[in-house]
């Protein structure tokens, strides 16, 4: 059986169950919880464009916008993806270069929903928490991670990242929306300006 979004972003079912063994040794089970999204990063701007139009090619819509000043793809793939025996993923978010320090390249964190509990959720795993990534001044709230020794992560939201967008910029549309005129930047250092890869 032909797995056309595995062949592009790689083995998400192996990543998922790796994620959750993970939490699992850390006192957190997301069995109960419904899942957000995966995200996948790419080192290169021309990868980026690449990867978006081979997922384009087994999806519905693509809301792409703005993200700490360079675009970002939310993939609605044609069919749910299927991971942990049964929990489906409706969203995939591409994320290309720059990155502020170090990510995995690939699948890279698994969003998990963890609803109206999300304080209380918070409460009792602070301890295991890594921490909470701003996204905002209408994050609703911000999500809070666990980062591990291999550089991915799993964020937790009150919300699917979905059902966030969705409050400040309507329903997703079906198509690929993308956004306009953008061209990679250059990262500007102590040393000097530094051509980001394209």
């Amino acid at each position: 059986m032909t797995d056309p979004l595995g062949d592009i972003i790689g083995d998400y079912r192996a990543f998922a169950a790796q994620q959750s063994d993970r939490l699992l040794d850390r006192g957190i089970d997301i069995t109960a919880y419904s899942l957000s999204h995966l995200a996948v990063r790419v080192p290169e701007w021309d990868q980026y464009v690449r990867v978006r139009t081979m997922l384009e090619r087994h999806a519905v819509a693509n809301r792409e916008n703005f993200w700490n000043g360079r675009p970002i793809s939310l993939i609605v793939p044609a069919e749910p993806i299927e991971v942990l025996d049964g929990k489906t993923v409706g969203l995939i978010e591409l994320i290309p270069p720059v990155h502020q320090r170090v990510y995995k390249m690939g699948l890279e964190h698994l969003g998990v929903v963890v609803g109206d509990t999300f304080d209380t959720f918070v409460d009792v795993h602070k301890p295991v928490l890594t921490g909470q990534q701003f996204q905002g001044p209408t994050s609703t709230p911000d999500p809070v991670y666990i980062l591990f020794e291999d550089f991915t992560h799993v964020k937790f939201y009150r919300l699917s990242l979905r059902a966030s967008v969705e409050i400040d910029g309507g329903a997703f549309e079906d198509g690929f929306h993308h956004v306009d005129g953008w061209v990679p930047q250059q990262l500007v250092t102590a040393t000097g300006p530094n051509p980001l890869p394209r």
